[in-house]
């Protein structure tokens, strides 16, 4: 039996998981956690076949929480579930160490599929996310994109901004200071060459990081 931890900050998420991971017969769901803190907490009490972490819980960056597992747990495999496509994020969270990237959207139909891929030693990415892993080992450093010149928390927080998030409500989810956010979008811009939130979001929209219909406010 696959023992396995979810970690998301929404207890109906959580529910529905273990809802659809009840009916996979090799898969048990033997812990949650709400948060990245209490998902490590979790992790050192107990034996598990593979993590299931969502990207954006409160607290500590998603990204930072994938590094801070496999520090600890280095053969632990990490399945990242997001809100964010994943043609997104998914190559950070790979190259951070995640095992494999699934969009919320398609968890009914491959979340168990995805464990055990992973757990079986495998990565769980679609074909675009291999091609740009691909393009990246390939170009090295040279010709990147502004977005992907940005810090891990840059980056979770100019996703924010681009979809319509204000300085505060982003400090809020994240659990920072807003002077800590505000300190953020002004390195995010400055490192970007853009000089305004909407700026931000006509770059987003022209790179497909968001749908066209984004907000275009601040």
């Amino acid at each position: 039996m696959i023992r396995v931890l979810i970690a998301d900050d929404h207890d109906i998420l959580r529910a529905g998981l273990k809802h659809i991971l009840s009916e996979a017969g090799d898969i048990i769901v033997a812990g949650e956690a709400n948060n990245g803190t209490k998902a490590l907490e979790q992790l050192r009490a107990g034996q598990w076949d593979a993590a299931v972490l969502d990207l954006n819980m409160p607290g500590r960056n998603g990204i930072e929480l994938i590094k801070r597992v496999k520090d600890e747990f280095p053969r632990l495999p990490i399945l990242i579930l997001s809100m964010y496509k994943e043609d997104i994020y998914a190559v950070r969270a790979l190259k951070a160490g995640a095992s494999g990237y699934l969009c919320k959207d398609n968890a009914e139909s491959l979340l168990a599929d995805a464990i055990r891929k992973i757990v079986g030693g495998g990565l769980f990415i679609n074909q675009e996310v291999a091609e740009s892993l691909t393009r990246d080992m390939l170009q090295g450093n040279q010709e990147q994109l502004p977005h992907k010149r940005l810090t891990d928390r840059n980056y979770q927080i100019f996703l924010m901004l681009v979809q319509g998030l204000g300085v505060s409500e982003i400090a809020r989810r994240l659990k920072l200071s807003v002077k800590t956010v505000s300190t953020h979008k002004t390195t995010i811009q400055a490192r970007m060459g853009l000089g305004n939130t909407a700026e931000l979001v006509r770059y987003a929209i022209r790179h497909q990081l968001i749908e066209s219909d984004a907000p275009l406010s601040g």
